[in-house]
């Protein structure tokens, strides 16, 4: 378990995340589990010691992959104090347990905690926050404090509510992981199907010893599902980081946007699908004017956040149809769908275009910026995809220089020195009277 741990720390370490340490810290927890049950047999309070250290890091373990699954963990806080009150009550619980003898009045509160406490944070943030994946887990607990209450005194209780509080997180495990990660992929299925296993142990060994009194099963054997989980969780790991380094191959790192390689594929289906259809489909090349410029005065951070303001405009004035990419380093490309004729395309472009005109506020700095706009339709102006990016590229250009050359025609304001006034003699304002009389 501790190489498996190793393992695990080794492919979480390549794509650092709160969810790959929340899951490490999980695994921490079942190493320190095995090594605490390596001291059971030591005497006194230490055999004690070990048997509470190893069953409370075996539900803390727990706890931690069933709060990794969570989705909304991050952005709701009473989603926290739900994981501080689950590891509060089963520690409490089995510290309880693990005394030697326990008092038994002190287990039926403790019971009573498992299923108050998340139902009465359920409760209490319920007008702000909602889910049903938070009911399941309340509903659990609440189950579970009813068996602890009715079995807890009997002969063998302890026992009995030792696989009833594991099954409860394990299968709770299983269930949020179903939630999390419903996808066909096999680190999904080896890991939901191994929590699933994990948690039947709890069942299937005390079933096992009353109905197969006589059957021997090593130890090992109920350890299984721990590794199958360990397999599961670490493919799930090396899925993610594939899934995300096919999304950074294809998309800006900036923006998020589709980057050159996406947008192509997008114009060439596009294509495609309009010439089957006989509908017509735009590309608008949009360049902004003046950016280095915002780069060279403000700053790259500026530039950056500017890019960013830019392209949350364009995708919110496009259809959902519709592709916006981000295909140089000022220069975006937004495919419209069919239908779509020069005259909406067009209208498209100016509509985007006036966006870029209202001033956008970066820290101390109020950047204005315009965008030269080059718009090409298929099949009118090209036949395939290629022929059309180079039309709307020329077209851009045109519009630029066109822009360029109006400016430099505009008549420039200059400043003329006068020359210095000099005090004149009343003699020279006399002759002036006689010419300007004569």
């Amino acid at each position: 378990m501790a190489l498996l741990t190793i393992a695990f720390a080794s492919v979480a370490r390549r794509g650092q995340s709160t969810l790959s340490g929340l899951w490490l810290l999980g695994w921490t927890m079942i190493a320190l589990h095995f090594a605490a049950f390596l001291f059971l047999p030591a005497p006194g309070h230490w055999g004690d010691l070990a048997s509470f250290l190893g069953l409370a890091a075996l539900a803390w373990g727990g706890v931690l992959f069933m709060w990794a699954a969570v989705p909304y963990r991050s952005h709701v806080t009473s989603s926290l104090w739900l994981l501080f009150a689950l590891l509060v009550t089963h520690t409490l619980y089995l510290a309880l347990l693990t005394i030697n003898p326990p008092a038994s009045w002190t287990l039926v509160p403790a019971a009573i905690l498992f299923g108050a406490l998340p139902l009465a944070i359920a409760i209490v943030s319920l007008a702000r926050f909602n889910h049903p994946l938070r009911w399941t887990l309340v509903g659990l607990q609440c189950c579970l404090a009813i068996f602890l209450l009715m079995i807890q005194r009997r002969p063998g209780g302890a026992d009995l509510a030792l696989d009833a509080i594991f099954f409860t997180v394990y299968i709770g495990c299983c269930v949020h992981f179903w939630y999390g990660y419903h996808r066909a992929t096999a680190g999904a299925f080896i890991t939901i199907a191994g929590f699933f296993a994990w948690a039947a142990v709890f069942i299937g060994g005390p079933l096992t010893v009353h109905f197969f009194p006589h059957m021997h099963l090593e130890d090992e054997v109920w350890n299984l599902p721990k590794y199958v989980v360990a397999v599961g969780m670490i493919m799930l790991l090396l899925e993610d980081q594939l899934e995300h380094n096919k999304y950074l191959a294809l998309h800006d790192e900036l923006t998020g946007l589709p980057n050159r390689r996406l947008f192509q594929d997008r114009l060439i289906n596009t294509i495609e699908r309009a010439r089957r259809s006989g509908a017509q489909a735009a590309l608008l090349l949009i360049d902004l004017d003046n950016f280095k410029q915002v780069n060279d005065t403000a700053g790259h951070h500026t530039g950056d956040e500017l890019l960013k303001h830019v392209s949350d405009l364009f995708t919110g004035r496009v259809r959902r149809s519709d592709t916006v990419a981000r295909t140089g380093g000022d220069e975006f490309s937004i495919i419209l769908e069919e239908p779509m004729t020069r005259a909406d395309a067009a209208r498209v472009g100016k509509t985007l275009a006036k966006l870029l005109e209202e001033p956008f506020i970066c820290g101390q700095h109020a950047v204005r910026v315009g965008a030269s706009v080059g718009v090409a339709v298929f099949p009118d102006d090209a036949p395939d995809a290629e022929a059309l990016r180079i039309a709307a590229d020329l077209r851009m250009y045109a519009g630029k220089n066109s822009a360029k050359i109006a400016v430099a025609e505009l008549p420039q304001p200059r400043l003329v020195k006068q020359p210095p006034q000099r005090e004149t003699s009343p003699v020279i304002k006399r002759q002036a009277g006689l010419q300007t009389a004569e």
